[in-house]
């Protein structure tokens, strides 16, 4: 156990921000999951308000310094990727 005040303020500290990171990082798989199962499902229009909401906590993320921001891009570019194959690949058919 700590034995300075510093260390112990520091260690509650730690423990705040690990409780507040692994919320938004929580929130963020949840809404990076909701986008993939309905773009499996077909429905586009509701992929499309998905990939704007996983978009959107993606950048959160990356702004409160959960994620770096290269990967929040990195994933937004990808989920986009995966949106546009999706609708083109509907449009074809």
């Amino acid at each position: 156990m700590a034995n300075h005040k510093s260390a112990l303020k520091r260690i509650k500290q730690n423990a705040k921000r690990a409780s507040r990171n692994k919320s938004v990082r929580s929130r963020l798989r949840t809404r990076i999951n909701q986008f993939e199962s309905v773009l499996a499902s077909g429905d586009l229009e509701a992929a499309e308000a998905a990939f704007r909401v996983a978009e959107g906590e993606l950048h959160r993320a990356a702004s409160k310094g959960v994620i770096p921001g290269s990967r929040a891009a990195r994933k937004t570019s990808r989920l986009a990727t995966a949106l546009h194959k999706a609708r083109t690949g509907a449009a074809a058919e």
